[in-house]
């Protein structure tokens, strides 16, 4: 039997792409013994690996809450890329040819199973080609054992439309969560649209890190029962004001007031508007952590610009010393042109640092308090430099910035999210 997912291949017109399967056959889901745990195979590509330990660390938060609700057991199915060998030479894409079959982040067994992929013109058929890659793997899982009750997707593109495809082949009931770019982004491609509403159809419910993205989704047509707000949480333990603020500074070398800008090194990041900025802020440094394609641009533009010997690039860095830095900053500066809920923000919080960012998304959901800090008027050099000043001339106290961040608790997005896990058997 066949199970069609429609897209359109021009205006008036549609195309069927296909997933054959044995067991997408009309029926009732089988019912849970209830005695035993509920069995949730979580799925998503943005997960960490070995290689990259902190690739969407933020899920692996997640899930690793996820996994201390009391009657739930996780395992996680985290595909990587399978690429033609000419690209495996191309370094964004050579680290996942050393990715591990298997690995156990913070104690949850996951999976990382290969999936092709076609660069540029592979966009339409990633889900198609995504699931059945993976429909053999999720089956040898249930066949070693593990039995699970529903499918836990989280990225709607691909990830959430492949997950669709599988849960109806395996007769399971599906769960999937928004993060950011697959609702405010990629449902603009005519071709990705109808694929997104489809899945999200199948599924009981669709979480969303934010309201507006569950507001954007309201928007392409789906119902709003079908929707749930449940903000990211924040590692409190990691994410802490530190215990002595001067000394951390003083072995940071933060001497003068400290910015932070924090994200890959991209253009959505917004790196260089803050870099633009610093021309307008004599006695500010300015520290960016995060590696990518536009390192060697920003250097140049901080050069450019006067401002080389006051930023400072330290790439990626793991949590720990993240943590460091958001503690010893004065400010966060987050310039994005979109985000679902940036965890930057309320990282930044929790150890005490008040926030400047742009009012995109979620971010104002984030900062709606005083000592969280300030949203940008707009996403320019201008704005940031008097939201730069608004912070250093009004100083927050980082207590109480500490203190609004609290509200975002990993446990309570876990227990909220495995209520809906629950209702869906």
């Amino acid at each position: 039997m066949e199970y069609v997912v429609p897209r359109p291949e021009n205006a008036g017109q549609t195309k069927e792409l296909a997933l054959s399967t044995q067991e997408a056959v009309p029926g009732l889901l089988r019912k849970r013994d209830s005695s035993r745990p509920l069995k949730i195979l979580s799925f998503s590509s943005l997960f960490p690996n070995p290689i990259q330990p902190t690739h969407g660390i933020f899920l692996q938060h997640r899930l690793a809450h996820l996994a201390k609700v009391p009657g739930v057991e996780v395992r996680m199915v985290a595909p990587v890329p399978f690429l033609p060998s000419a690209m495996r030479r191309i370094e964004r894409y050579g680290a996942y040819v050393d990715v591990p079959s298997k690995s156990a982040p913070s104690g949850i067994q996951t999976r990382h199973p290969r999936y092709p992929v076609i660069p540029k013109i592979g966009m339409t058929v990633a889900p198609a080609l995504m699931a059945a890659a993976l429909l053999p793997e999720i089956r040898r899982i249930r066949a070693e054992g593990f039995d699970f009750d529903v499918i836990d997707a989280y990225y709607l593109y691909p990830d959430g439309v492949a997950a669709a495809l599988i849960a109806k082949a395996m007769r399971r009931p599906l769960l999937l969560t928004a993060f950011g770019t697959d609702v405010n982004l990629l449902p603009t491609f005519a071709t990705v649209r109808p694929q997104v509403l489809w899945a999200v159809r199948q599924s009981v419910a669709v979480t969303c890190v934010c309201r507006a993205l569950a507001d954007r989704l309201v928007e392409l047509g789906i119902e709003r029962d079908k929707t749930d707000v449940i903000l990211h949480g924040v590692d409190l333990d990691l994410f802490h004001p530190p215990s002595d603020r001067a000394e951390l500074r003083r072995n940071l070398k933060f001497e003068r007031p400290t910015l932070l800008s924090v994200g890959h090194l991209i253009e959505r990041k917004g790196h260089g508007f803050v870099i633009d900025a610093m021309r307008n802020l004599p006695g500010v440094d300015l520290v960016i952590a995060g590696s990518g394609p536009l390192d060697s641009a920003l250097r140049q533009r901080a050069e450019r610009m006067g401002v080389a010997d006051r930023v400072r690039f330290v790439g990626n860095v793991n949590q720990g010393t993240l943590a460091g830095l958001m503690g010893a900053a004065d400010a966060l500066v987050l310039c994005s042109d979109r985000e679902g809920l940036a965890n930057v923000l309320v990282e930044a919080m929790a150890c005490g640092t008040p926030v400047a960012a742009t009012p995109v998304w979620g971010s104002p959901e984030a900062v709606q308090d005083w000592h969280a800090g300030v949203l940008l008027a707009d996403r320019s050099s201008a704005a940031v430099v008097e939201g730069v000043r608004e912070l250093l001339g009004h100083r927050r106290d980082r207590q109480r910035t500490r203190a609004w961040a609290e509200q975002f608790s990993w446990p309570d997005a876990a227990r909220r999210h495995a209520t809906h896990a629950f209702a869906a058997i």
